[in-house]
Order: structure tokens, then C-alpha cells, then sequence
């Protein structure tokens, strides 16, 4: 802070610092020595004349005794651990949701159900499935009726022979800026950003197209132009394929076909199943599907399913059922090496244990037994198994060497949980 100060003699102003006021200043002009003035009080300051306050009272001296015990601290209690009721809660669910949706796809398919739980067995294990059966078995019309109650987006691609990459990711077009008439390129996405994918007919394409499909399985992106798109979640590939009327067809890879997790067979409905279905197809039969589970939910299940405990002796069931199939393998039985040019991977053994939680949480249970790994054991080998030219030419069929793997496979007894 500085005194604003002018010289009585010659009038000229000067600006010196506080530490000055009240001594003796020579104005350098005229040489005339004054006396600075002091530093104004502040406003609030109590004027002079005003009484002292009152000195504030002296505390009495208090012992330590005397003193009020001070309250305990609150106890600050750790959040209670609400996996095991909130895991409880959703495996609950599951069940619930499951009956549910087998409920509602029954209004318009009839029959099939061992087909419809391992299509929900795939999509709530996370991965894709391979329908296979002749035309008009409602394979179709079936995955169609089973998005409407999962209530997911829902894409169908008809395969065809003409059929591009491009058609089915997307590609990049020229578009125009109406403000600016700048060109840019834009992506315009295909049918594959979609959370359920019907690839109808999928061995009407060639190899080519097929494979633009191999991303969106494995990693759940898709890559045009050196960008990556990731697909909406949950993301699942449903593909049907015909084993009649082979001319002009191309077999899948095998590499593709394991990205399968199962490999289904719909085969012809029962006599009084038949009798149902031209009941309701050729009458004024209508039904309403309702949507049981969001997507947001099939991710939550999918995540639980991971925690489903297996037993020690469930895992040395997979393990025997998977290596006696190779016929590579030193425990392989002599048929497997006569029958087996290729045995499966170790996808197959994921695929089974993961397939064996969901079944044992879609019935009440909460650990995998043998009985759910050879229910799935035939959907999961099927596509993984590649005969011998002398089994094709005997006429086995690929379930036949399934079969007869399982009955050499030994069952052990319960020991312990993971």
C-alpha cells in the first residue's frame, strides 16, 4: 500500500510507501521538508474512546474423568458379497425364461424340441449353430419365431451363388454433401450388423463369401476399407444348409464349420406332430409371440454360465470322449482308426463343458453331470469328425462312430468339484 503526498511549497505529488507515514520527506524539487501523514484507519475499526472489550472468561480446570465419553466411531461394514444371490437370482431366471421361451416358440412351431434347446443353448453359451435338414422343416420360420421372443434384431441373408463379401458386411460409398457439395466417403452397413443372423442356405456361396463371415463369428467385428466395426451385442449366426441337392453347392471349410459350436439336425416331425402342423396351416390359426428376454439379459446369462462349477470326474469324461476320437491318440479304440481320418479339437472339449452348463442350469441344476455332455456329445462331434473313404464307402454314418465312442468311454465316479 503507498501515501499519496503533495508538497505544501512547490504542489507536486508524490506516491511513497506505507513504512514512510508519519516521518520527515525532502521533496527533491523545492528541498522542503515535510512530515508524511499517517495511515488512515480502516472503517470498521471501533472508535478510539471505545471501551475494551471484556476478557473472555478463564475455562475451569477439568479432569480427564470429568469428561464425556466421546461416541465410537460408526463401523463402516464392507458391501455384503451379493454375487452368490445375484448369480442364485439370474440362474433362476434362466430356468424361468427358458420354459418361457419354448412356451412361446410352441405357438407356431410344433414339435422340435430337443432343436429349439440347442439353439438356446448356443445362444446362451455365446456362439453360433448349424441347422441342417430338408426343405420345409420350418428351419426358417424357427429361428425367425425364436428372435421375436428373445426380442434381438433380427437379419436373413439368402445365400446365392452371385452373392459377394460386400453384401453381406457393407461397404463404402460416395455420398455428397448437400450444404457443402463436398464428397466423403460413407459405410453403409449390411445385414450383418444385426444381433441374430439367419445365413439361409449358407453352402450356395462360394468360399469367398463364406469367409467374410469367419470375423463377425471369432472376433464380432467386421473390417471393410481398414477400419473395424464392432457388431452390436449379443451377436449370434444361425446358419441352415440342405443335404439333399448337392450340384452346385460348396461344402464348408472345416475350419469355418468348427466355428460352429453345434452341428443340428432337424429331421421330419411325428405323425401326430404332422397332423398339428397342417391343422394350424391350412385354418385361420394366428398367435402373437411375446417377447420373453432382452438382449441386455442374454449377456447377463451368458456370463453366469461361466460360473456353473464342473466335477473332476465330468472333466475326465470330456477329456476321454474328445482324445478317443482322434485316432491319433494312443487310447483311441481300433475302430476310431479304421472309421476317423480327423478326429476333433480341443474347441469340441469347450464346447461341451460350456454346452454342459448351460443344459444343467436350463433344468434346476447347478453343476454339469455326464448325462449333459452326452446328450450334446452329437451336436458338438458331429461337424468335427471326418470318416475315412472306407467308412463312406461301408456306409457309416457319422453319428454311428459317435455312438459307438461314447459306449467305449468310461464313466468315472464323483470325486470332487472345481
Amino acid at each position: 500500500m503507498d501515501i499519496a503526498f503533495k508538497c505544501p511549497l512547490c504542489e507536486e505529488e508524490f506516491r511513497v510507501g506505507a513504512a514512510l507515514a508519519g516521518t520527515e520527506f525532502q521533496c527533491p524539487t523545492c528541498l522542503k521538508i515535510s512530515l508524511l501523514p499517517d495511515l488512515p484507519e480502516p472503517e470498521d475499526a471501533p472508535p478510539a474512546d471505545a471501551p475494551l472489550p471484556a476478557p473472555l472468561p478463564v475455562p475451569a480446570i477439568v479432569s480427564v474423568g470429568d469428561l464425556p465419553t466421546p461416541p465410537p466411531p460408526p463401523k463402516i461394514s464392507a458391501p455384503a458379497p451379493s454375487s452368490d444371490t445375484d448369480d442364485a437370482r439370474l440362474a433362476q431366471r434362466l430356468t424361468e425364461a427358458y420354459q418361457r421361451v419354448t412356451e412361446e416358440v410352441a405357438k407356431l412351431i410344433v414339435g422340435q424340441e430337443e432343436v429349439i434347446e440347442q439353439l438356446l443353448i448356443a445362444i446362451f453359451a455365446r456362439s453360433h449353430c448349424l441347422l441342417e435338414g430338408v426343405p420345409g422343416l420350418a428351419k426358417t420360420y424357427m429361428v425367425k419365431t425364436l428372435s421375436d421372443a428373445l426380442q434381438l434384431s433380427f437379419r436373413r441373408v439368402q445365400f446365392t451363388p452371385d452373392l459377394m463379401p460386400a453384401d453381406i458386411t457393407g461397404t463404402d460409398v460416395i455420398q455428397e454433401d448437400p450444404t457443402t457439395g463436398r464428397r466423403n466417403l460413407t459405410f453403409l452397413k449390411g445385414p450383418l450388423f444385426a444381433q441374430m443372423i439367419l445365413a439361409d442356405e449358407i453352402n450356395r456361396s462360394p468360399p469367398k463369401t463364406q469367409a467374410a463371415l469367419l470375423e463377425a463369428m471369432q472376433e464380432h467385428s467386421v473390417t471393410v476399407g481398414g477400419r473395424t466395426y464392432k457388431l452390436e451385442q449379443p451377436f449370434f449366426v444361425l446358419a441352415t444348409q440342405n443335404p439333399v441337392e448337392q450340384e452346385g453347392t460348396y461344402p464348408l471349410p472345416e475350419a469355418q464349420k468348427d466355428r460352429f459350436m453345434f452341428h443340428v439336425r432337424v429331421d421330419y416331425p411325428t405323425r401326430e406332430e404332422e397332423r398339428e402342423i397342417i391343422k394350424r396351416t391350412t385354418s385361420a390359426y394366428a398367435a402373437d409371440i411375446d417377447p420373453v428376454v432382452t438382449g441386455e439379459e442374454v449377456i447377463a446369462i451368458q456370463r453366469i454360465v461361466r460360473k456353473v462349477p464342473v466335477p473332476d470326474h465330468v472333466t475326465d469324461f470330456v477329456l476321454d470322449l474328445v482324445r478317443r476320437a482322434r485316432p491319433t491318440d494312443k487310447d483311441a479304440p481300433a475302430f476310431t482308426k479304421e472309421l476317423i481320418a480327423w478326429g476333433p479339437g480341443p474347441r469340441a472339449c469347450q464346447q461341451l463343458v460350456v454346452g454342459g452348463k448351460v443344459r444343467a442350469v436350463l433344468r434346476g441344476r447347478f453343476h454339469v453331470t455326464v448325462e449333459d455332455i452326452e446328450a450334446l456329445a452329437y451336436p458338438v462331434l458331429r461337424h468335427r469328425l471326418v470318416p475315412t473313404f472306407n467308412a463312406e464307402a461301408e456306409g457309416v454314418k457319422v453319428d454311428d462312430i459317435i455312438r459307438r465312442v461314447l459306449k467305449e468311454t468310461p464313466r468315472h465316479e464323483a470325486k470332487k468339484v472345481m
